[in-house]
């Protein structure tokens, strides 16, 4: 059994795929086995059987972040919507509203169990600059049609669940819960059913114009789809494409009743707050706290750690803010730690795109937001491929470039630099100090 993430362990085992055999001719090729990778042939197979798909994996499908996530599958514009202008910025906030109901459309479609539950988003402040922060958020986001936010005073929210010294929220209502690898598994059974053949333990070193070259044989297609989101760093020439940025879990035993009698969170809503170094949870289907958050954020020159560990010290600021949101599971064990990587881009900004003279497409620089967009992803990748002209492929997002990252030391200076500024703002506004300077400084060089 693979010890990547609680979801893994939690699934159990599942067979190995077999490897590439050799080189292979086939119509279309897809790098990565995630979520981006398995809906973009979901997609394909679906709207023409007749195609001969690969997808190659390094490890095992579902091994990257599209195992090891938070299982929020929410509507947010990676980037932000403003980037896209107002006419733009509508499509792109319709489609991903869209998307949210798409997956969970597919899903019962196939018989996919992936204990989802739809009871939106909700964002709270614990402290008077969070507070202030929220409001504005509130504001930019009611501007905007689709977003149907809802602001909550601190009584209302307690209705929903109970979060030490929670002075409001922000809820929206596009947003599940999933068990990740529930969906994962489930959408790549899918995808064999319509003849996809999905190669594990087959590194892919390059991608080229018609080839994708790999550890076992080259593969020749006449499309040929990156979809290795906070991976691609290790494909030859995309070292500076996207950092490789580290997000860590932990998750608790389930809690007794008396606890939940305390937390409330009856209604399955994601949770996150609205620190600069921001935190995210769900109540999972079994009764657990699954718990989120920045741990140590990058490695020096983008090194990946692939198999899951966690340093301690994470685990154990993880856990003390766990409890300081819910006193009630202060007795209540940490059972499982893991961490992950996501693809950041330069601007923050997710891309999709096809170069047809090329055959190459590419998707990915979700930012932690690939539940659902990846979806999007996956439809918009098939269109391109085949040459449909629909809506998905006119949306403002297609064919987005962000300028690469800066060379080292400069990438791990600038990281670590900006959040440690997060991290001494949020202190210092525990204390009950105003939003730092710092953090608006750090906000200017990350390009958010």
């Amino acid at each position: 059994m693979t010890t990547v993430s609680h979801w893994w362990r939690d699934h159990g085992s599942i067979p190995a795929r077999a490897p590439l055999p050799g080189d292979l001719d086939v119509d279309v090729a897809i790098v990565g086995a995630g979520y981006t990778g398995l809906w973009t042939a979901y997609y394909l197979a679906e709207s023409r059987p007749e195609l001969r798909i690969a997808v190659l994996e390094r490890r095992f499908a579902g091994f990257g972040a599209s195992g090891r996530n938070g299982g929020w599958l929410t509507n947010s514009v990676t980037g932000g919507r403003e980037r896209y202008g107002r006419d733009g910025g509508i499509r792109q906030q319709r489609a991903m509203n869209d998307t949210v109901d798409e997956v969970i459309r597919v899903a019962t479609a196939e018989g996919i169990d992936a204990d989802i539950r739809k009871g939106g988003e909700l964002t709270v402040a614990r402290s008077a600059a969070q507070l202030a922060r929220l409001d504005a958020l509130f504001t930019a986001e009611s501007a905007w049609p689709g977003t149907d936010v809802e602001r909550w005073d601190a009584a209302r929210t307690a209705e929903h669940v109970r979060v030490a010294g929670t002075l409001g929220a922000v809820w929206h209502p596009h947003c599940a819960r999933i068990h990740p690898v529930k969906l994962l598994t489930g959408l790549a059974a899918a995808v064999e059913r319509r003849g996809v053949t999905i190669f594990e333990d087959t590194a892919v070193a390059e991608i080229l114009p018609g080839r994708a070259v790999t550890d076992r044989g080259v593969v020749r297609a006449s499309a040929v789809i990156r979809a290795t989101e906070g991976f691609t760093t290790d494909l030859r020439g995309e070292h500076r494409t996207w950092l490789p940025m580290n997000s860590s879990m932990i998750v608790t035993a389930p809690l007794p009743e008396a606890a939940w009698e305390q937390i409330g969170w009856t209604d399955a809503a994601t949770l996150g707050d609205a620190a600069h170094v921001y935190m995210y949870a769900q109540r999972t289907a079994d009764g657990r706290i699954a718990f989120g958050g920045r741990g140590v954020p990058y490695r020096y020159g983008s090194r990946i750690d692939t198999d899951g560990a966690t340093p301690g010290r994470t685990v154990a600021s993880l856990t003390e803010l766990l409890r300081r949101f819910f006193p009630a599971a202060s007795d209540v064990p940490v059972e499982d730690a893991w961490s992950g990587v996501l693809g950041v881009p330069r601007d923050w900004a997710a891309t999709v795109g096809f170069d047809r003279a090329a055959g190459v497409g590419w998707a990915g620089g979700y930012v932690g937001t690939g539940v659902a967009t990846t979806n999007l992803a996956g439809r918009t990748l098939a269109d391109l491929v085949l040459g449909e002209d629909s809506d998905l492929v006119s949306l403002p997002w297609v064919g987005h470039r962000a300028r690469r990252w800066e060379p080292e030391p400069l990438r791990w200076l600038a990281v670590h630099g900006i959040y440690g500024a997060y991290r001494f703002a949020d202190a210092r506004e525990d204390r009950g100090g105003g939003t730092s300077p710092v953090a608006r400084i750090a906000d200017l060089i990350a390009g958010r």
